[in-house]
């Protein structure tokens, strides 16, 4: 069976020149993430609960509860049961883990390292007596767990650069912001040149917030949008870097970019014939949903790729040392 990147010629079919953008897919947090539900299931065996979707993606997460994962939105819904409990890679709140501490839960957190990494800075602002100011999404389920860090009303939720503009905080000299990690790199350079301006003394993070993943999956539509009649981004609805790679494209000089799930839901009078197609993926989108849309492609397209490479991934975290261990109970 060819490859979906090998061009083979249709005759009859008009030309179609897809522009594959990378990086793109999954990152190290969502690769990690889902291996602890894999590995969980291997050592322990079916069922595994897991706190919300692991990762913003319906195929990843069908493909878990058809090898025996059960997703629960809340612990409550999870019976009492030694099975083990995980957490997803957005983070949750510190009432969660207490929560399933009272419970006994045998439980994996597979928060990302890096959102890990913004509830460290939280933590260490608040007790310098700082007033916190995250910049997010609200509702998402890292920034509810961000948030859910610290005590109640100690963080402020600012989602737009005119929110940036009419906070008003209790010390303009005590104050300090964090970020959501998924967050459209240019929004938020925006909202911080606010949060500057206003206020000079704000102090920031040691390293940027936004992950690594997100700000290399934006250059990388930012390379391909300019050059494409559409954009095709992979990911879903509820994944928010998936989105802000859509709003990229679009502000990129791209006419026209779409968020599609799948091939099965490829809205084709949307996509017309435009010529040269844009392709990129979410970083909770699997490689194998970008493969069936190029193949998709092939059947109304003669198809040319190119990948258009802006820089090179090489990291990846440790899972939890429960699951590095040798088969049995934990």
């Amino acid at each position: 069976m060819p490859s979906p990147l090998s061009s083979p010629t249709t005759a009859g079919l008009p030309p179609l020149s897809v522009l594959l953008a990378a990086p793109r897919g999954f990152c190290a947090g969502v690769d990690r993430a889902i291996q602890i539900v894999e590995l969980a299931l291997k050592k322990y065996g079916p069922p595994v609960y897991v706190r919300h979707e692991i990762v913003h993606n319906r195929f990843v997460v069908e493909e878990l509860r058809r090898k025996g994962a059960i997703f629960v939105e809340e612990l409550h819904e999870i019976p009492e049961t030694t099975a083990p409990v995980i957490f997803s890679a957005h983070g949750v709140p510190k009432s969660v883990p207490a929560d399933a501490k009272a419970r006994r839960m045998f439980f994996l957190d597979a928060t990302c390292p890096l959102v890990s990494k913004v509830h460290v800075e939280a933590e260490r602002h608040h007790a310098q007596g700082l007033e916190i100011v995250l910049i997010g999404h609200a509702g998402h389920p890292e920034v509810v767990g961000t948030m859910g860090q610290l005590p109640d009303n100690t963080v402020s939720l600012i989602e737009t650069a005119e929110d940036a503009r009419r906070f008003t905080p209790r010390d303009p000299k005590r104050l300090a912001f964090i970020t959501q990690t998924t967050l459209s790199v240019d929004d938020t350079a925006e909202i911080v040149r606010v949060l500057n301006e206003r206020f000079p003394a704000i102090v920031g993070p040691h390293k940027e917030d936004i992950c690594y993943a997100t700000t290399n999956r934006q250059a990388a539509v930012k390379a391909i949008a300019p050059r494409s009649g559409c954009v095709l981004v992979v990911g879903a609805p509820n994944s928010s870097n998936s989105l802000r790679l859509v709003e990229v494209a679009q502000r990129s000089g791209c006419p026209k970019a779409l968020l599609v799930q799948r091939a099965s839901e490829m809205p084709w009078d949307e996509i017309g014939n435009p010529g040269t197609l844009g392709i990129s993926a979410g970083a909770s989108a699997p490689e194998v949903l970008v493969d069936e849309m190029i193949a998709a492609l092939r059947t109304r397209f003669t198809v040319t790729v190119e990948t258009v490479t802006t820089a090179e991934e090489r990291i990846a975290f440790n899972v939890p040392r429960e699951l590095r261990e040798g088969p049995g109970a934990g």
